[in-house]
């Protein structure tokens, strides 16, 4: 093994995935392909290429049908989710957009009930203009997902953890159910917040893994990317001619800065998940704090679940604090290592009230449903020094329970 999570953190989770860093760092990346025999893939801007004769090209025409920058990314991707291939695009949704085109008018998708804001707009209100039967699942209880799966049913979203109420699906279970109803209905898991080393979904029955990349695979806040894997040959084929045909590719240098993410992946995902642990524990020790939701606490209704599918758990964190929204803002405004601020994933601590911030788009009456209220802050844990952290959130409580309150009165 060439990476090990401490006792505490491994204890009950999946073994880690054999050679992630060593993948991470050499494949897609061999000087051998450049004639300077460069360690760091250069960054190829040209538009086009020449060609040795009409029609023959070694590869590269296009910078929309193909680059060699890319190319190295989607190499390295695909390696470390035990793929046959990835398919990078401009952005998570420009992903989601074009694995719908898969799909023709009076298909059926269903899609989790607690997606991130992206994914639920595009669903809710654009594929369905298109003709497309959108419903929506809590696919964590199997039975829902079962009694939702049509005759027309051609392709399942599903996100895990979701976003924001860190809900689990079984992988492995969904997959086989949905696959038994029909062989042919796509599965796609969006892997955005567990990442290649926490997570396989490929390997478990997904026939789609996708990442919105922007954040824990580039991992640095400063790029839009999707990235999709795959190990079907006839996925694969009907996914590059979308890519080349509906045009949502990133432009190299971001596919120069998202490889560079990568090579320190494996580091940035075990620190994410000791600051994170470090974090929940505290939360929930706290008396100004309802509950929190963290898929590596015991308390994570889906904890068993995790554990057997995961390697570990990334730095997100969601939490109900005690009070109002007053208390909420009141919270946020007093953090002072944490930045107010949506998106996930970076260097970075950030934290937000989804409600009135990334999920505000989302109908009100399906945030009350799913749990999404005024006092659910989520948190990015970032790679800062873990005390630090704990100390901000800790006087950053305090400030909230300041409010007069007679819960929190109480509890103090």
């Amino acid at each position: 093994m060439d990476q090990n999570h401490s006792p505490e953190e491994q204890s009950g989770f999946c073994t880690p995935f054999k050679s992630f860093a060593t993948k991470a760092i050499h494949v897609g990346q061999e000087p051998e392909q450049w004639k300077s025999m460069a360690v760091v893939p250069p960054i190829s801007l040209s538009t086009t290429f020449k060609q040795h004769g009409p029609g023959n090209h070694t590869g590269f025409e296009y910078s929309r049908s193909g680059n060699p920058t890319r190319n190295c990314l989607e190499k390295a991707v695909a390696a470390l989710d035990d793929a046959k291939y990835c398919v990078a695009f401009a952005s998570g949704m420009a992903a989601a957009v074009t694995i719908t085109h898969l799909l023709k008018a009076g298909e059926g998708i269903i899609i989790m009930d607690d997606v991130n804001r992206g994914t639920n707009c595009y669903f809710q209100r654009i594929a369905v203009e298109f003709g497309l039967d959108v419903s929506l699942v809590d696919c964590s209880k199997l039975n829902l997902l079962k009694a939702a799966l049509k005759a027309n049913t051609k392709l399942v979203w599903i996100e895990t953890p979701s976003n924001p109420t860190m809900k689990v699906v079984d992988i492995q279970a969904c997959a086989d159910l949905v696959h038994e109803h029909n062989k042919d209905t796509v599965v796609v898991f969006d892997n955005t917040f567990m990442t290649a080393y926490f997570q396989r979904p490929l390997a478990l029955g997904a026939d789609i893994c996708m990442y919105s990349a922007t954040k824990y695979m580039n991992g640095h806040s400063d790029v839009l990317m999707g990235l999709v894997s795959v190990n079907r040959d006839d996925l694969y084929e009907r996914l590059k001619f979308l890519q080349n045909a509906l045009g949502g590719v990133p432009s190299p240098f971001d596919c120069f800065l998202c490889n560079r993410g990568l090579k320190m992946l494996h580091l940035r995902m075990e620190r994410h998940f000791k600051n994170a642990l470090a974090a929940a524990k505290f939360l929930e020790a706290n008396s100004r704090v309802e509950r929190v939701i963290f898929p590596g606490l015991p308390s994570h209704p889906q904890h068993e679940v995790v554990k057997r599918q995961c390697t570990g758990c990334p730095g997100m964190i969601s939490f109900y604090i005690k009070g109002k929204l007053e208390h909420a803002t009141t919270f946020l405004k007093s953090l002072k290592l944490f930045l107010l601020a949506g998106s996930l994933g970076g260097n970075e601590s950030l934290a937000g009230i989804p409600a009135i911030m990334t999920h505000v788009s989302v109908p009100e009456k399906e945030r009350k449903e799913l749990g999404i209220t005024d006092t659910l802050i989520r948190l990015s844990v970032g790679l800062e020094d873990e005390a630090d952290i704990i100390e901000d959130l800790q006087q950053a409580l305090a400030a909230a329970v300041s409010i007069r309150h007679p819960t929190l009165l109480l509890s103090h």
